[in-house]
């Protein structure tokens, strides 16, 4: 077992020149993160603009997730066989001309085709732009690097709805995708500048470019199965009842990815050229931390779509005013990122700065499950800062643990994997945030018409009083009889969603604390100048 110095070309490179490859290459990282939360405020102005249901517009978000998270494990592939700087340009280029078309639709399958384009292009922006980060940035500096990194993987999806609500509300949906046009342009120049590849990565497709190509289909083929069915599964689950679907199209998905998964880890692990490497995953803080960027990923985007519903349903925000709420946090995250980021330049364990931020992520899930409908919007937004800020503590510790040990040759393959885990764990998240809700809420509407009977003198006092006003509003006895049965209906049916809406956080905050204990399990990783990565 040898060991290899974590000295990548960068090293040499002049900071400046650094920082303007940072700059290039978060841009379009946040460009194409956004565009996973943007559309789910407008999904209904999409569908009664272009004559569709709402249930079925829902494909315009599944289409893009399952098209990144097939091309996601295979960046690494990609990158070596074309050039990384050519792929990043490529997968710039492809998802800004594939935003226009998005945004020039004319029908619902228009733009799930162009959205899978999209979804095919992005797919190479973060794990290219979080390698190149990585290259471009010494060791001592990895935390910075890792900083820059976060403030657009964890900003987006928290802007996303605001963003999405405002264009929706004010403008018209078409410009949640027009605006990537200017963005994807100014990227695509700064980094055809300002990215180069290294000279490994050089020398490296040089050697595979001397061999025959070897292309895995069937490694790609399982993958975009795997995928496919994944996708669809947490994002129809809910709607077809899960395991008790009477069509059986639930227990069919399921076992396509078990099958089909087993089957792709077996033939990977066999393949002397695999699409999809998961050697990585033998590293030990690399898989604790794919875990942990998962479950984390899953909580943020779980309370990021569970917000705004409550907000819209019981407090009656229309989608930006309800995106604003959602707003300061953004900032609590980009500033534990900056802070974060220093620490880690100064020798700081990684691991503590992870469980840390993890029990903050948990504190701020519990206040949020505490609140009530009588609160205020800043009642609603501090719980949430807290928990964004958590995440900010955590985001830039985790990166920098996942890769300390990796080895270089390894290294694409596993920013690959990470990115994928990074966001199916946010597809997890939403779809879970879903069940628990739905099922909460049937439980808390039983719990709570538990004792609303005829027996229960605070019922009778309620329906008489009640009876009374709208009498008083009517004039007829009978009707106002049943608007006060209604309203007690009402109330009941509100109060029980409500309670189910917290008991989403209550989860968030419950995974979160679990997650932290996951930390005892890590390596020590201290991100300082000379150290070394894991044995080849």
């Amino acid at each position: 077992m040898s060991t290899i110095a974590l000295a990548p070309v960068a090293v040499g490179r002049p900071a400046i020149q650094a920082w303007f490859v940072a700059a290039a290459v978060i841009i379009p990282t946040f460009m194409e993160v956004l565009d996973t939360t943007v559309a789910i405020v407008s999904l209904r102005y999409i569908a009664g603009d272009l004559s569709a249901a709402v249930v079925d517009a829902e494909w315009i978000l599944t289409s893009y997730l399952a098209a990144n998270a097939t091309i996601l494990p295979i960046s690494g592939w990609l990158s070596a066989r074309l050039g990384r700087r050519n792929y990043f340009l490529g997968s710039i280029a492809v998802f800004t001309i594939a935003s226009a078309l998005c945004g020039m639709a004319t029908s619902l399958w228009q733009i799930i085709l162009f959205r899978v384009i999209q979804g095919l292009a992005g797919g190479g922006l973060q794990p290219s732009s979080q390698a190149i980060l990585i290259d471009s940035f010494p060791p001592e500096k990895q935390g910075t690097a890792m900083t820059m990194f976060g403030i657009a993987a964890l900003t987006a999806p928290v802007v996303g709805p605001t963003l999405g609500g405002y264009l929706s509300d004010y403008h018209n949906w078409r410009w949640i995708f027009f605006i990537n046009i200017p963005i994807g342009c100014f990227a695509f120049v700064l980094s055809y500048f300002t990215v180069k590849d290294p000279e490994y990565l050089q020398e490296e497709r040089a050697q595979l470019n001397r061999l025959p190509l070897n292309f895995d289909y069937v490694g790609l083929a399982l993958l975009a199965l795997v995928m496919a069915a994944w996708e669809v599964l947490i994002t129809k689950g809910q709607e077809w009842d899960w395991l008790a679907d009477p069509f059986g199209k639930v227990q069919t998905l399921l076992l396509v990815i078990l099958v089909g998964g087993a089957g792709l880890v077996v033939w990977e692990m066999r393949s002397k050229n695999p699409v999809v490497n998961f050697r990585p995953l033998g590293e030990r803080n690399f898989w604790l931390c794919c875990l942990i960027i998962f479950f984390a990923y899953s909580v943020l985007y779980g309370v990021s779509t569970t917000l705004p519903g409550l907000l819209q349903t019981l407090f009656g925000y229309d989608a930006y005013h309800s995106g604003l709420v959602m707003s300061p946090s953004g900032l609590a995250s980009v500033t534990m990122l900056l802070i974060c980021g220093a620490l880690l330049g100064r020798g700081v364990d990684a691991r503590w700065m992870i469980g840390a931020g993890l029990l903050v992520v948990a504190i701020g899930g519990y206040w949020m499950s505490v609140m009530n409908l009588e609160i205020s919007p800043w009642q609603a937004i501090w719980p949430r800062v807290v928990l964004i800020a958590g995440l900010g503590m955590a985001f830039a510790p985790i990166n920098v643990a996942a890769f300390l040990y990796t080895p270089r040759h390894l290294r694409a393959a596993a920013v690959g994997l990470f990115a994928l885990l990074r966001n199916e764990g946010g597809s997890f998240g939403t779809s879970m945030a879903q069940t628990v809700r739905v099922r909460r809420d049937q439980f808390h509407t039983w719990r709570v018409g538990e004792f609303l009977d005829p027996f229960n003198p605070a019922v009778n006092s309620y329906l008489e009083r009640a009876q009374a006003f709208y009498f008083q509003q009517t004039g007829d006895a009978p009707l106002a009889r049943q608007m006060a049965l209604q309203s007690l209906a009402d109330l009941r049916a509100q109060q029980a969603s409500s309670l189910a809406f917290f008991d989403v956080f209550l989860v968030a905050a419950v995974l979160a604390l679990l997650l932290a204990v996951l930390v005892l399990l890590m390596k020590r990783s201290v991100a300082e100048k000379g150290a070394h990565i894991g044995a080849e």
